[in-house]
């Protein structure tokens, strides 16, 4: 009887990365939908001669790659949320997809404003009726899945108040897409009325940049919770004004961190002139913060 309750009081590592995620289906529906017009788009920015209409589809092809990279994430962070081999759970292996979608964003980016300046020296002929009709495809698409994602996105920020950095990055990749097929449409739209074919290829290298510059943003957010940095410092004053309100104890350490999307972590080192049990001080910090798994280790102050 003693063993099985001390074994009901043994710490769990899932933090609810075994429950199923409202990104997740739409995620899957996206990837479905973004593959299949990344190919009628490539295939036609070669057959027409398009470079805003081939690097909207390598575009989406980076994107399909990417979102399946989420997909992966999303399922795999669920399968293993109980393995013990992860000491903090899997809600990194999410930040991981986001992160790896970001890095690849910029590969694509990279190419598509190289392609674009090959094209400005040496410009191709366009065939514009059929690459703006094949561009505005890509838009509605596009649409379809901003709107898909976007429902998931607003779910999950009311109710669960934390980001899903996998859900963001997918989210960001169709909403990158809506743009290089905007910026597509209005390119082919100038060089067919006003004859400036090279508006095609500066439109690659305008949305390269777009892409580039959300890539950069997404890789810094990602990348500060893969190299544990320490949380916001709000956060960290909020714990040390809660412990040092007692006028005996004192914070002599304090490791504070994100182990998944919006679940957080914390070490804490007290020294007392009047020291209490343990629970005592993670009750007098949870009422205040909810943290996911708290360690507090407490040292008596002896004067010299």
């Amino acid at each position: 009887m003693k063993e099985e309750i001390l074994d009901n009081k043994r710490h769990t590592h899932t933090f609810g990365q075994d429950l199923k995620r409202p990104g997740e289906f739409r995620t899957f529906i996206v990837i479905a939908i973004t593959a299949s017009m990344m190919v009628v788009e490539i295939a036609a920015g070669i057959a027409f001669g398009s470079m805003a209409l081939l690097a909207d589809g390598l575009h989406m092809g980076s994107h399909a790659v990417a979102l399946g990279i989420s997909a992966f994430a999303y399922v795999y962070a669920r399968r293993h949320a109980h393995n013990k081999r992860y000491s903090f759970g899997t809600g990194k292996v999410n930040t991981l997809g986001g992160y790896t979608g970001a890095i690849l964003l910029a590969v694509f980016a990279a190419m598509m404003a190289f392609e674009s300046v090959v094209r400005l020296i040496n410009p191709v002929e366009i065939a514009f009726n059929q690459a703006i009709f094949v561009a505005v495809l890509g838009l509605i698409v596009n649409g379809a899945s901003v709107f898909i994602l976007d429902a998931g996105h607003d779910h999950d920020h009311h109710h669960h108040h934390h980001h899903d950095h996998n859900l963001k990055s997918a989210y960001l990749h169709v909403l990158a897409d809506a743009l290089t097929s905007l910026l597509a449409i209005f390119a082919l739209v100038i060089g067919k009325y006003f004859g400036a074919v090279w508006m095609d290829p500066i439109m690659g290298i305008v949305g390269a940049i777009l892409v580039a510059r959300w890539s950069i943003s997404l890789l810094k957010t990602t990348s500060a919770i893969l190299l544990d940095e320490q949380a916001s410092e709000n956060t960290r004053n909020n714990i040390q004004e809660i412990i040092e309100a007692d006028a005996n104890s004192r914070i002599v350490d304090l490791h504070l961190w994100i182990v998944g999307p919006g679940v957080f972590s914390a070490i804490v080192s007290i020294v007392s002139t009047d020291p209490q049990q343990p629970d005592h001080y993670k009750l007098l910090i949870e009422e205040h913060i909810t943290l996911h798994h708290l360690s507090v280790e407490v040292h008596t102050y002896e004067e010299a």
